[in-house]
């Protein structure tokens, strides 16, 4: 298979996607990739090119850019390029860890909908303390949602944990402020029933505070909320490693304390990272698309490669029509 990489989006472009590049042509033999950027920032850190080719473009979509004015004007641009090569047959699955807003209108231009999803969602896998972590959908591409959309989240969700992550019949929730089936605002009331009616393994309302234990391995809500639980996760993790590093620094004993504990540390940080996870799908397009963090280094993208190769071999966006298409909504 061949899958597309945006080699200009992100903090660490080139440099990280040509070394995540190199390690996954090396880990998946079945895996071709085609780095999309200006071939003389990509060739310097390309020591072996097998099974990477390189479609040369000096155009790039910056984060300041708007969305859809830069993906209709820069049609040179590395994303651009790269989604289209998708569209155009010549890959299977997209990567980019650029400008979030344009990568979603080049997948609805370019890709387009899967039929019977309304709105595709950004959907990152996030942490859990037992490792395995939870799906959130969505987390920004759309602000606002119908129940209609919280239903095709849920199946979408469902059926990408089951085929890509191995989780036997995955338990999906819907964020709420409280576990009662009654509770939240006319959203969340209106999507309970039809979540209920659904084929999928819906456990109910769960709430923000128990996500990272593990309460359920989908969670659905609007873009607007699960954009506050991705940025609060993200913020609280930053912090919480801010402080014991500035408390295991203050005094020779802490620092002698920290040592013997470096390893135990690193596994914590390594199991609150997003690294391990790949990227946010934008799950309900008719390909893989796949979002990674704009401060992905190599692991991370390497990560990403992999989730592109699952979706793809494992006909996620195939069987997620099928289902989407046995739902009336």
């Amino acid at each position: 298979m061949k899958i597309a990489i945006d080699a200009m989006g992100g903090d660490h472009a080139p440099k990280a996607q040509v070394e995540a590049a190199q390690e996954a042509v090396k880990a998946f033999s079945d895996v071709e990739v085609t780095l999309v950027g200006d071939e003389a920032k990509i060739k310097p850190f390309l020591k072996n090119d097998t099974n990477i080719t390189i479609l040369h473009t000096t155009e790039k979509i910056e984060d300041t850019d708007q969305p859809t004015t830069a993906v209709r004007r820069k049609k040179e641009a590395s994303m651009v390029l790269c989604v289209k090569e998708v569209k155009e047959g010549r890959a299977d699955a997209s990567i980019s860890a650029g400008n979030t807003g344009a990568l979603m209108t080049a997948g609805l231009l370019y890709v387009g909908r899967i039929k019977g999803i309304d709105r595709p969602a950004l959907s990152p896998m996030l942490p859990t303390l037992d490792g395995n972590g939870f799906l959130l959908l969505d987390v920004g591409a759309n602000m606002d949602a119908k129940p209609e959309h919280l239903l095709q989240y849920a199946i979408i969700g469902h059926t990408y944990m089951e085929n890509v992550r191995k989780v036997k019949n995955p338990r999906v929730g819907l964020l709420n402020v409280g576990t009662e089936g009654g509770k939240g605002n006319e959203l969340t009331k209106a999507a309970y029933p039809l979540l209920e009616e659904a084929n999928i393994n819906f456990v109910g309302n769960v709430e923000a505070r128990d996500l990272m234990n593990g309460v359920a391995d989908v969670v659905v809500c609007d873009g607007f909320s699960g954009n506050l639980v991705l940025k609060t996760i993200e913020g609280t993790a930053g912090t919480l490693f801010s402080l014991l590093k500035s408390e295991l620094t203050k005094s020779v004993k802490n620092k002698l304390a920290a040592g013997m504990l470096k390893s135990s540390f690193k596994d914590i940080k390594s199991q609150l990272s997003y690294s391990e996870y790949g990227g946010a799908g934008l799950f309900g397009l008719r390909a893989p698309v796949i979002k990674a963090h704009g401060s992905s280094d190599e692991v991370a993208l390497f990560h990403a490669i992999r989730q592109a190769r699952d979706m793809v071999n494992e006909k996620v966006t195939t069987i997620v029509a099928e289902e989407v298409s046995k739902v009336d909504v």
